[in-house]
């Protein structure tokens, strides 16, 4: 089945280039966003590779509640509008609640419902609505073949553009496990299937009072997803991982992005 969904210029699909989502679990603060955004489009470029930003203005699903959850709807959208406009990129962030869908659609290119939402009918609905392109991150409680139920919550309200990404099931406790049959699963529902390679090495709350993670596995799941068909695949990335203030543990180096984003290329070249 050839799909393909269509975010301004970017087309995400079987036939299409390996797209990249990536950017910082959390806004920070606008230099340090700013500064991972501008460093991965200078690669992107060079590589031709379709790339969207990627920050959340708000984690609303943190462990404890002392844990940082970002500068919040208004100013994170402000920010985010900023690097889109001065970088020329496209920009994603999680929506939570049916009150941040207007003001969001204003600035986003794409929205994105995060895993534990993805089974809230009237979100799902409210955001497809806007028109704009739609990523739907799996709960790590669904099965794969689950997932068509929910995108079709969302072309019911006659919205085409939409994505589905992988991000782990749960395996115990505080531990996930990725199975890639999946990807050919949920592609089959037909749609493209992005592969989340650093939230499927988090170990949720792991850490106690935050999560933990294993991110020296992330380039291994992502080449791995990569060779078993994923259209596109989302990375969390940071400057200094071990002091990020949301998603540190599963985070990659932004040093290391060149590299890995060449191979994960080539590997998509390859099929």
């Amino acid at each position: 089945m050839n799909y393909t969904v269509q975010i301004g210029n970017i087309a995400i699909g079987r036939e299409k280039p390996l797209a990249l989502i990536a950017g910082p679990c959390v806004i920070e603060e606008y230099d340090i966003a700013f500064e991972i955004a501008a460093s991965l489009k200078s690669v992107t470029d060079a590589l031709e590779i379709p790339f969207i930003f990627k920050a959340s203005y708000d984690k609303a699903n943190r462990t404890s509640v002392t844990s940082f959850r970002g500068p919040g709807l208004r100013e994170g959208l402000k920010i985010l509008g900023r690097i889109k406009s001065e970088l020329g990129v496209k920009v994603l962030s999680d929506v939570h609640q049916i009150s941040e869908v207007g003001p969001a659609a204003e600035v986003l290119d794409m929205l994105q419902i995060p895993a534990f939402l993805c089974r809230q009918t009237d979100l799902i609905l409210a955001v497809a609505r806007t028109g704009k392109a739609v990523n739907i991150k799996k709960g790590q409680f669904l099965a794969p073949w689950d997932m068509k139920n929910v995108l079709e919550k969302a072309a019911s309200a006659g919205n085409s553009d939409l994505c589905i990404t992988e991000r782990g099931a749960m395996f115990g406790y505080n531990n996930l496990v990725v199975d890639f049959r999946g990807i050919r699963i949920m592609q089959d529902a037909g749609w493209p299937v992005i592969f989340d390679a650093t939230h499927s090495v988090q170990l949720p709350g792991g850490a106690g009072t935050s999560s933990s993670g294993q991110r020296e596995f992330a380039p291994v799941l992502a080449r791995a997803a990569v060779a078993a068909g994923a259209d596109g695949v989302f990375i969390e990335v940071h400057k200094d991982p071990d002091r990020a203030l949301c998603d540190g543990p599963n985070s990659l180096k932004l040093e290391d992005m060149p590299e890995m984003i060449r191979q994960l290329k080539a590997i998509r070249e390859a099929l």
